[in-house]
């Protein structure tokens, strides 16, 4: 299959090296702030906001710099949870995980300014309980849902994931 202009420039920009990543995950009021990334070629992507880390920023700053480009929203960064490794060349990404709480802002879909694509690559913000994450595919939601029960679940996670990584088995 062609590749179209998305997957083209994820590959060109993030292909062939190492890319760390942080994340935040907020819940509230037993829902979890998601966003809906174009992957190319068709495919989407849920996940919980977050993106790359700036070189000489530490990883809260960075954190706390996505979250606002990405949702409009203003968060305290709490406890780090875990790690998730993804390995399917050209990409290979380490996923640094943060529970965050709210502090200010208005929940907006934001831009995601690391790439210079023509087309915006964040299609959708919502917030979604555990029913909603179950009903989405597979192959649309972030590998770290794929076996969550609750939401508490989530945050209670420790340690570090490779779940299904094509290159990892």
């Amino acid at each position: 299959m062609a590749k179209d202009n998305i997957s083209k420039e994820i590959e060109s920009k993030f292909g062939n090296q190492l890319r760390v990543r942080v994340n935040g995950i907020l819940i509230q009021n037993e829902k979890i702030l998601m966003v809906k990334h174009l992957m190319g070629n068709g495919k989407v992507l849920w996940s919980v906001p977050g993106g790359g880390m700036i070189f000489g920023q530490n990883a809260r700053n960075n954190l706390i710099r996505e979250f606002s480009e990405e949702t409009g929203l203003e968060v305290f960064v709490e406890n780090y949870l875990f790690v998730h490794e993804y390995l399917d060349p050209p990409l290979h990404g380490m996923e640094h995980f943060f529970s965050v709480q709210k502090i200010g802002g208005q929940l907006i879909l934001g831009t995601d300014p690391e790439l210079f694509l023509n087309n915006q690559i964040l299609a959708e913000i919502r917030w979604m309980d555990i029913n909603e994450l179950q009903l989405l595919p597979k192959e649309a939601l972030h590998q770290i849902f794929w076996g969550i029960k609750s939401l508490k679940d989530l945050v209670l996670l420790r340690g570090y994931f490779n779940f299904e990584n094509k290159s990892l088995k």
